[in-house]
């Protein structure tokens, strides 16, 4: 059996701004330890996996800075989206490269820049998940057991229908779930069936292709156009011709939430998703006000704060719940509260034409 992995890194981090930019964007950052978010997740993966069965979507602006902290991975393993789509165009585009290259194969399919502290039993998660996966219709995905009532998260409801494999329980799927309210994740949370979605699958590229031909039959005619290009020399002129007109559609929406046939693994591991700023307070170590402080920081009577110097020194005095991060050029200032609306700093940032901030 021939397992591959597809690591989803074409995204911009926006929530993680200003730190992370269009030209370094969050999965090339070092936010936790002292390798990048994708350094991390290559060497997680490499427990299980060979770096030439590994693969990365990511976008022509990012190739190069891929290639310079990967050196090890082929280079033929970047696949370049000509544009931004979603995860659905994503994953269709790596499944016909990869089963060109590795027919009958399994795939890992995962974002770039999650961060997993028990890599042992993630590795023993995802043997298990790809044993399952075997069958010609069924796919896997990792549920994250909750700790809170996350609202910035999707979330996965099993049924009772479970089995043991490999000492870990397995769940027939119910259903997806959009982000929810607060009431409604505290009632999640209050269950033993709902879990956080962590967009990592598992599945046979036969199987993701069948799906795909199914339930987005008009991806999977613009995928088998540029699959017969794939002999021929303008094979690249092809993809960037044809990936523009697949439908901008994440990969639950078009095919998970459609599918009977789906299992969930229950995983505690020491995962988080990294979103926002508020996520170093999960991440780090806070000193006895609560505060996550890095770099030239002096504070009095400072609490519950995330700061973050480039250098300069930051005072501060009687304030708290707040996140304050400086750059070269940029220092934002925002409650906790707010942290995940950065994005809205973003588009205010591109209606005054201030893109050199973005």
């Amino acid at each position: 059996m021939t397992i591959t992995a597809v690591i989803m890194a074409g995204g911009k981090g926006e929530r993680f701004w200003p730190k992370s930019r269009t030209n370094l964007p969050k999965q090339f950052l070092n936010i936790s330890g002292n390798k990048s978010m994708i350094q991390q997740t290559i060497a997680r993966l490499e427990k299980l996996i060979d770096i030439s069965q590994i693969f990365i979507v990511t976008n022509e602006l990012y190739a190069e800075l891929m290639h310079v902290q990967l050196p090890t991975l082929p280079l033929e393993n970047i696949i370049i989206e000509p544009i931004g789509r979603n995860t659905a165009p994503c994953v269709g585009l790596a499944s016909l490269i990869i089963e060109e290259k590795f027919p009958n194969s399994t795939m890992v399919v995962l974002p770039s820049d999650h961060i997993i502290e028990n890599e042992e039993g993630f590795i023993k998660i995802l043997q298990t998940a790809v044993e399952v996966s075997q069958d010609d219709s069924s796919m896997v995905t990792l549920g994250i057991k909750p700790t809170y009532p996350e609202t910035g998260y999707g979330y996965i409801e099993s049924t009772n229908e479970m089995e043991m494999i490999n000492d870990l329980e397995v769940y027939k799927v119910n259903k997806f779930v959009e982000k929810p309210d607060l009431n409604t994740a505290q009632g999640y949370l209050a269950t033993e069936s709902f879990f956080w979605n962590s967009g990592i699958f598992i599945w046979k590229t036969s199987v993701i292709r069948k799906y795909i031909q199914e339930l987005m039959p008009d991806m999977h005619d613009i995928l088998e156009t540029m699959k017969k290009a794939f002999e021929t020399s303008n094979r690249n002129d092809v993809i960037r011709a044809e990936f523009p007109k697949m439908p901008d559609q994440s990969i639950d929406y078009g095919i998970m939430e459609k599918v009977d046939n789906i299992y969930v693994i229950p995983c505690i591991f020491g995962w988080d998703d990294v979103g926002s700023w508020t996520a170093l307070d999960r991440i780090n170590e806070r000193d006895e006000n609560g505060n996550v402080i890095k770099g030239n920081i002096l504070n009095l009577d400072t609490k519950r704060c995330i700061i973050e110097s480039n250098g300069k020194l930051i005072a501060t005095l009687g304030i708290e719940d707040l996140i304050i991060v400086d750059t070269e050029d940029v220092t934002l200032i925002c409650t906790k509260e707010k942290a995940q609306e950065v994005k809205l700093l973003l588009k205010e940032l591109r209606m005054q034409k201030l893109d050199k901030y973005l």
